[in-house]
C-alpha cells in the first residue's frame, strides 16, 4: 500500500486544486491510500535565521505547525502538488514553507527523491505567470523527484472538468508518477529540467529553477540550451544537499570571525528613516498570547 500525500496550496474548500489532486489519485494504479494536506490551514511563521535547526538535527525554535507538514511529506511515498495562480504566481502558501528549509535538513535522507507530480491551475488561459515555476521549485527544493507538471485553467470551483482534456491531464499525471517520467517538449536545462530562464545578455541564459548558467543558440530554426554547472548546488544530487549544509552550518564560525568587521557596516545604518509601526500585534505574538490564555 503506497502511501500519497496530496498537497493542496488553495484555502478554497472543493475547489480546482482539491479535486485536479483527487482526480489524479484516481488514476493511480495499485493498491494506495490518500492523505491530504491543505496548506492553508497549518501556521508556518517566518523563518527567523537564527540557525538553531541546523545545530538540531531540524529541530526548530519556532512553536508552529511547520513540523507537522514536514512529518506528513517525509512520511509519504509520493506526492501530488497542486497550487493556484495569483496574480501570475503560486499561492504563497508555497513559499512560506519553503522559507523554513532551513529545517528541512534534519529530514533530508527520508524526504530525497519522493516521486511526485504537480499541476497549477489558473483562472484565465495563458495567464499562469511563474505558477508553474513556482510549483516546480516547491518539489525540488523539498527533495522531491518531479515526475511530471501541468498547468490546467479554470476559474470557479469544478470549472476545470468541464473540459474532458483535464481529465486527461490528470491520467497522464498519475501514470508518471510511478511510471516513466514525461520529458519536456520545449527547452529546458539538461541539469534539472526546468524550463524557465532570464536572459543575461547575448546568447546567455540562466535557468530559474536550479540557478544554473548557459548559453542559447539556434540550430535549424530551433533553440538550443546549453548548460554549465557550477560549483555549488542545492538539490541535483544528495551529495549536493549534503555539501549545502555543511556550507550553512559554516557560516556560524564565518559570521564569528567577521563581525567586528560587519557590525560598524550594518550600525552605521541604524538611524536612517522612521519604521512604521501596524497598529494590531504581530501574528506571533497574538499566538503567544493565546497559548498563555
Amino acid at each position: 500500500m503506497k502511501k500519497i500525500l496530496g498537497i493542496v496550496s488553495s484555502a478554497r474548500r472543493l475547489g480546482n486544486c482539491e479535486i485536479m489532486v483527487k482526480e489524479v489519485f484516481r488514476n493511480l494504479a495499485g493498491p494506495c491510500e490518500l492523505n491530504l494536506l491543505r496548506l492553508t490551514d497549518f501556521r508556518i511563521d517566518p523563518c527567523r535565521g537564527c540557525y538553531h535547526c541546523l545545530f538540531k538535527d531540524g529541530d526548530c525554535v519556532i512553536d508552529d505547525d511547520c513540523s507537522t507538514v514536514l512529518a506528513a511529506i517525509s512520511s509519504a511515498d509520493a506526492l501530488i502538488l497542486a497550487a493556484p495562480a495569483y496574480f501570475l504566481g503560486a499561492h504563497s502558501a508555497l513559499k512560506r514553507f519553503l522559507d523554513r528549509g532551513l529545517s528541512f535538513y534534519g529530514e533530508m535522507d527520508r524526504m530525497w527523491g519522493k516521486p511526485a507530480v504537480g499541476v497549477a491551475v489558473a483562472g484565465i488561459p495563458g495567464m499562469e505567470g511563474s505558477t508553474l515555476l513556482g510549483i516546480e521549485s516547491f518539489l525540488k527544493l523539498i527533495l522531491a523527484d518531479i515526475r511530471q507538471t501541468q498547468v490546467v485553467y479554470g476559474a470557479l470551483p469544478g470549472e476545470i472538468f468541464l473540459d474532458d482534456g483535464n481529465r486527461k491531464v490528470a491520467q497522464t499525471l498519475a501514470h508518471s508518477l510511478f511510471g516513466p517520467k514525461v520529458s519536456k517538449s520545449a527547452p529546458c536545462c539538461s541539469l534539472c529540467g526546468g524550463d524557465t530562464f532570464r536572459f543575461m545578455g547575448p546568447h546567455r541564459v540562466r535557468c530559474m529553477l536550479c540557478s544554473n548558467a548557459g548559453t542559447l543558440h539556434m540550430e535549424n530554426g530551433a533553440a538550443v540550451i546549453e548548460m554549465e554547472m557550477a560549483d555549488h548546488q542545492l538539490f541535483l544530487t544528495r551529495q549536493d544537499v549534503r555539501n549545502h549544509k555543511t556550507w550553512l552550518i559554516g557560516m556560524k564560525e564565518r559570521f564569528m570571525g567577521m563581525r567586528k568587521t560587519l557590525k560598524p557596516i550594518s550600525v552605521n545604518y541604524l538611524k536612517d528613516g522612521e519604521w512604521i509601526n501596524p497598529h494590531s500585534k504581530t501574528h506571533g505574538a497574538i499566538f503567544e498570547k493565546d497559548d498563555e490564555e
